[in-house]
């Protein structure tokens, strides 16, 4: 069953949510969860790292799982790792940049929504361990993605894989990566098959209506998305695009767009918009909104069902995806 709304902003009252994420919710906050920006960046880390496997699905097999090492532009080493199953022929080939608001997030934290993508998806996975804020603050980010689809693409056939047929997704903050990626493929002449968004951020500023309805109380909180943004990047340089997608000069020519957004999030209006912008600019959307369900449901299997859905869901945009002829980029 598709979970679909209607293109419009978000109403004047919250959606209620699913009984399975009400109670979810309230087992957090019952348990004394602590909000990230409570917590120093280390200990957030730990915490989001510990969360996942109890929320998410457990992992399921794939025949091929590697540990591959991507150069970025200044030479440092990020981790990366491959999923694909076997298969005779070479794979198209994803890239997936893992949400955590640029600060948490890891290889491990995403384990198996990207295992998923490759089975639903009929292809290769490349999960990136980019540098994190605030360490590294912003573009730092967004270099080491746009580096990790330039090396994909020109080493997927050592790989075994079909550089091709190639994809950039993320969730929330890597759904931004992967937008901003899409982007600068455009302006390369890099032919993407599709940009994968979960729940992207789009906007130079947290001022939408979906921003004022969940702002407490739907897991993402208002200040914690404030202390995200605070490890990553100046405020002087929130309105550059490759912050806020939305507000790059044009969005025609890029990548067909799947995006699959949480109905009770405060990122829900970005994601709406977003998918306006690039319908307008003559850009091919799939836009599924998932009911009830919130920020950050896709890696909670074990405890929103729905999750299962959206990996299916997207899965379907990916085999449709590779089976499109590509047109040039730009």
């Amino acid at each position: 069953m598709r979970h679909l709304l209607p293109m419009k902003p978000s109403p004047k009252s919250p959606a209620p949510l699913l009984p399975a994420v009400q109670r979810l919710v309230e087992n957090m906050h019952r348990a004394g969860r602590p909000p990230m920006h409570a917590l120093g960046v280390a200990q957030a880390r730990a915490f989001y790292d510990a969360g996942a496997p109890i929320l998410d699905l457990s992992p399921p097999p794939i025949e091929r799982v590697q540990a591959l090492t991507i150069a970025s532009r200044d030479g440092h080493p990020m981790a990366a790792r491959l999923y694909a199953d076997r298969s005779d022929q070479p794979l198209p080939v994803l890239l997936y940049l893992h949400g955590g608001g640029f600060t948490v997030g890891s290889l491990a934290t995403h384990d198996v929504l990207c295992r998923q993508l490759s089975l639903y998806g009929r292809c290769a996975v490349v999960a990136l361990d980019y540098r994190l804020a605030p360490e590294h603050r912003f573009p730092t980010a967004v270099h080491d993605a746009w580096d990790a689809l330039l090396w994909l693409a020109q080493h997927a056939p050592s790989l075994g894989l079909d550089g091709a047929r190639l994809a950039v997704g993320g969730d929330s903050a890597g759904g931004t990566l992967a937008a901003v990626c899409a982007l600068m493929a455009r302006d390369a002449g890099m032919p993407l098959r599709l940009q994968l968004l979960f729940y992207p951020g789009t906007t130079a500023h947290q001022d939408t209506q979906s921003h004022r309805l969940y702002q407490r109380g739907y897991l993402l909180e208002r200040e914690t998305v404030d202390w995200f943004f605070e490890q990553y990047i100046d405020r002087q340089d929130r309105d550059d695009w490759r912050f806020a997608p939305l507000n790059a000069s044009e969005h025609a020519g890029v990548a067909p767009a799947w995006l699959g957004l949480a109905e009770c999030d405060p990122l829900v209006d970005e994601g709406l918009a977003y998918a306006d912008v690039l319908r307008l600019a003559g850009v091919p959307v799939d836009l599924d909104i998932y009911r009830g369900v919130v920020h950050g449901f896709v890696t909670m299997g074990r405890a929103i069902a729905q999750a299962g859905q959206a990996h299916a869901d997207a899965g379907r945009a990916l085999v449709a995806a590779w089976s499109e002829v590509a047109g040039p980029a730009g």
